[in-house]
C-alpha cells in the first residue's frame, strides 16, 4: 500500500492543481504543533475538498490567485511539495503540503512519517557542478556536504536536522528538490 504523503516537484504540483476549480487551505497541523514556522507562514496545507476540514484552524476558500502566491512561496522558501491521498483508498490526491525542515513532521520525527520518495532521489550532474555549496545549505536531507572545497554526496545516507540534534539511518526516506 502507498504512504499518504509523497514528494513530487514544483511544476508536477502545479499540474495538479489545474485538474480542480475550488481550493481550501488551512494552518498547517505541524507548523501549528510546534507553535510556528521559522521557513514560513502557518496557512499551506492546500486542499481540493471541503470535506475534509483541514490539518489544523483557519480553514477556507480561496481563490486560483492565492493558491499561486503559495506556489511562489514555495519556490522562494525551498519548501518540498507533498501531495496526499485520501486515506480510505490511498488513490485519489484530495491536496498539497507545502513542508520544511523546521517545522514539518516529516522532517523532524524521521522514522515516524511515512513518505513514498517516489522517483526522486538525489541526481547532481558532477561535470557543471561549480562546488558552491549552495545546495547544502537547502538539502533537508543531509546527503550533500562540502569537503575541503568539493561537493561530496552519500546517496545511502540521509540525516534530518533540527537544531543541534541530527537523526541519521541507513536508508533514505526520500530525497532533496531543488
Amino acid at each position: 500500500m502507498s504512504e499518504m504523503h509523497y514528494v513530487c516537484t514544483r511544476q508536477e504540483a502545479v499540474e495538479l492543481v489545474k485538474h480542480w476549480n475550488r481550493f481550501w487551505i488551512s494552518n498547517c497541523g505541524c507548523r501549528e504543533n510546534r507553535g510556528g514556522c521559522a521557513r514560513s507562514r502557518m496557512d499551506l496545507c492546500l486542499f481540493f475538498a471541503e470535506d475534509w476540514g483541514g490539518t489544523g484552524p483557519n480553514f477556507r476558500e480561496v481563490p486560483k490567485s492565492h493558491v499561486e502566491e503559495i506556489f511562489r512561496e514555495a519556490e522562494e522558501k525551498h519548501l518540498v511539495t507533498r501531495p496526499f491521498r485520501n486515506p480510505p483508498d490511498m488513490i485519489e490526491i484530495t491536496g498539497i503540503c507545502f513542508c520544511c525542515n523546521d517545522c514539518c513532521e516529516y522532517f523532524t520525527n524521521p522514522g515516524g512519517v511515512k513518505c513514498d520518495k517516489d522517483k526522486f532521489i538525489e541526481q547532481t550532474d558532477m561535470e557543471t557542478c561549480t562546488n558552491c555549496g549552495t545546495c547544502v545549505d537547502v538539502c533537508y536531507f543531509g546527503a550533500r556536504r562540502m569537503n575541503l572545497d568539493q561537493l561530496s554526496i552519500d546517496r545511502d545516507l540521509y540525516a534530518v536536522v533540527t537544531g543541534d540534534i541530527v537523526h541519521q539511518n541507513s536508508k533514505p526516506l526520500s530525497v532533496a528538490i531543488y
